[in-house]
């Protein structure tokens, strides 16, 4: 074969697999490009979306870690300290001040730096606190060692709680998390008994939140018991049984019929007589105690004096009948 025919059958090759290319590209590629659609009104945000959702307007710091994206120029995606002088460097436009400023603040003077530089033509500007060094977070109430407790990264409820030493003798299993800016905006959450099983509750906490860990109340079973004592109460959930079970029980001369319950209230101490002999047989109702109740069991003279005459009488008995066999 010549050299000017090679050269022809090599052209066409070339040819042939452009336009094999071409065609491949043009099956891949949609005819029109579709702007993103937005999510349906009713559909659950995710995750990611509500951090992000929190992590909005929050005020910026000294040594804050933060990443800056400008939509549709991924060049420009910036991760960065605030500096001692409270600025950071960010592409195109240099050094920006923006310690002090909240993030939607902060977001508005680059995108006016990028635009008035005629850098990008209405840009969209984004910045994500990733650590806050500027706002930590307040541990409070019944955990080892409260007091405040840098926001690095993402932080989980359980997270500052194993970090501030976990939870005391004396903790509840209420918890409230309160939101600095927006203290009206407080989330309760009632913790299970075993935190690692209970990852409901595990929430995000973010720069500037407080954590309160509640002390759980005390009721007091005292009067003709076994073992007389306080117990903690952490729900609604101790009844006059529970804690009579709590206190080992009543003793033989215990007064149960005349039981009462001594509560605390704005007036002065209410009582509340109850029928502990009733309620054991399931003939009036268990009622429910609440935090610093009383619930006293009152010893009965006559059962006292008549287990008294018995035991006398026995100890007579025993007498006689050792003098009988042994005159």
């Amino acid at each position: 074969m010549s050299g000017r025919n090679r050269r022809f059958l090599l052209r066409s090759f070339h040819v042939f697999l452009v336009a094999s290319c071409s065609l491949h590209l043009l099956a891949q590629t949609p005819a029109t490009e579709q702007a993103p659609q937005p999510a349906p009104a009713n559909e659950t945000a995710s995750p990611q979306s509500a951090r992000l959702l929190a992590n909005s307007n929050v005020k910026l710091g000294i040594g804050d870690l933060i990443d800056i994206s400008v939509y549709g120029v991924p060049d420009l995606l910036t991760k960065t300290r605030i500096s001692g002088s409270g600025e950071v460097y960010f592409p195109l436009i240099d050094y920006v001040h923006i310690a002090d400023l909240t993030t939607d603040e902060a977001q508005e003077l680059i995108q006016k730096r990028l635009e008035d530089g005629g850098f990008v033509r209405g840009p969209h500007v984004s910045i994500f606190v990733n650590e806050s060094a500027s706002q930590a977070i307040m541990m409070v109430g019944e955990v080892g060692r409260p007091g405040p407790y840098p926001a690095i990264g993402e932080r989980r409820l359980f997270d500052l709680i194993s970090a501030a030493g976990g939870l005391t003798n004396r903790a509840g299993r209420l918890v409230t998390i309160e939101h600095r800016g927006d203290p009206s905006q407080k989330v309760e959450l009632q913790l299970s008994q075993n935190l690692a099983e209970d990852t409901q509750n595990n929430v995000d906490v973010y720069p500037g939140d407080t954590i309160i860990v509640s002390r759980a109340g005390i009721i007091y079973v005292v009067g003709d018991v076994n073992h007389p004592s306080g117990f903690l109460i952490e729900d609604a959930s101790l009844s006059v049984l529970k804690a009579l079970a709590l206190a080992g029980g009543s003793t033989r001369t215990s007064a149960l019929g005349k039981t009462r319950i001594l509560r605390q209230t704005p007036n002065g101490v209410q009582e509340i007589p109850i029928n502990l002999k009733k309620v054991l047989y399931a003939k009036a109702p268990d009622l429910p105690l609440v935090k610093g109740d009383i619930l006293f069991i009152p010893g009965s003279g006559a059962k006292a004096a008549a287990y008294r005459t018995a035991d006398a009488a026995m100890s007579i008995s025993t007498a006689l009948a050792v003098v009988a066999v042994h005159p």
